[in-house]
């Protein structure tokens, strides 16, 4: 029995039912062990949870290494104010085919999974079941759990390892992904505070606007990094929504807002971009230092300023 102080525990929000890869991405907080994990059916709806405070922090996919950016989550997090990323979890994408009870793999003929997952196993599928048909599903373990009520005429279905610690299935077969390095990302939502201090092996991640639609506009936008020493590890437009050619860009850069550097790369961004959004520094998932040229070290973004300021005092130079 859990003796902690009811005012004492935390709530954190995921994508549910229970068995979902994003389960597995937050028992990877250490700090959510044992405290309430609430779920919920979409992103927006954990993002509103944080924000109306129901929550603590929300767990939700950000990027896959198929599939690219979660563009539902990019752009949340471009319109919800509030909010701030506070970590980041790497969970492989593994895929298992479950059935009732019973079912033999040469039983199956039709299967249910949501299209992504099913779109990353099709080598496997055309292999050993050539002529399934495919029911898509709103989420990989919904397909299993409507299979199991008997509310989907499904013989199998696609999903996550983990439900079978869940639900009682038949596992047909594991590991039927057609990519076995596919990894998702997660990142871990709260409220707006001031950014943890840096590790040296951060990420910013941040949400900006062109201000308009002309040749180099782009450009520009990339070398408030480029002149700076920042190396991007993300870089994706989504449309702003108002009028075509508006685009707004996704970036995830190497390091903290806390650098010299980076603070200085945000300075730029502020003066150029009509918006900026910040959405954090916080550690990355591969603790992977973060390395740059000493002509980017931070004690030489201190001495070009007390250069200046010495300039602006009327100083004699050393």
């Amino acid at each position: 029995m859990n003796s902690e102080p009811e005012a004492s525990r935390r709530t954190y929000s995921y994508l549910g039912p229970a068995g979902t890869f994003t389960e597995a991405a937050l028992a990877q907080v250490p700090e959510a062990r044992g405290q309430d994990w609430r779920t919920v059916n979409n992103v927006p709806e954990a993002l509103a949870d944080v924000v109306e405070g129901r929550s603590d922090a929300a767990m939700i996919a950000i990027e896959n290494s198929v599939d690219g950016g979660v563009s539902t989550t990019q752009d949340a997090l471009a319109t919800i104010p509030g909010l701030r990323i506070i970590g980041e979890y790497l969970v492989p994408v593994r895929f298992v085919l479950v059935a009732r009870p019973g079912t033999m793999l040469e039983d199956v003929h039709t299967i249910a999974a949501h299209p992504v997952a099913y779109a990353q196993c099709l080598d496997w599928l055309g292999a050993r079941i050539p002529a399934h048909a495919h029911l898509p599903a709103s989420s990989n373990v919904a397909a299993a759990l409507e299979m199991l009520d008997g509310t989907t005429q499904a013989d199998a279905a696609i999903a996550p390892p983990g439900i079978v610690e869940h639900h009682h299935l038949e596992l047909l077969a594991e590991d039927i992904g057609d990519n076995p390095h596919a990894v998702t990302r997660f990142v871990l939502v709260g409220r707006t505070v001031a950014p943890a201090p840096p590790t040296g092996a951060d990420k910013t991640s941040l949400i900006v606007e062109l201000p308009v639609d002309r040749p180099g506009a782009l450009l520009d936008l990339l070398e408030q990094f480029a002149t700076r020493g920042i190396n991007l590890s993300l870089l994706a437009s989504r449309p702003i929504g108002d009028e075509l050619g508006r685009y707004r860009f996704v970036i995830d850069a190497d390091g903290h807002v806390f650098d010299e550097r980076m603070a200085d790369a945000l300075l730029g961004l502020r003066r150029f971009s009509p918006k900026v959004v910040f959405l954090g520094s916080y550690p990355r998932a591969d603790r992977a230092i973060v390395h740059y040229p000493d002509r980017y070290a931070d004690e030489v973004f201190v001495e070009a300023r007390d250069w200046l300021r010495a300039l602006i005092s009327g100083e004699p130079e050393a």
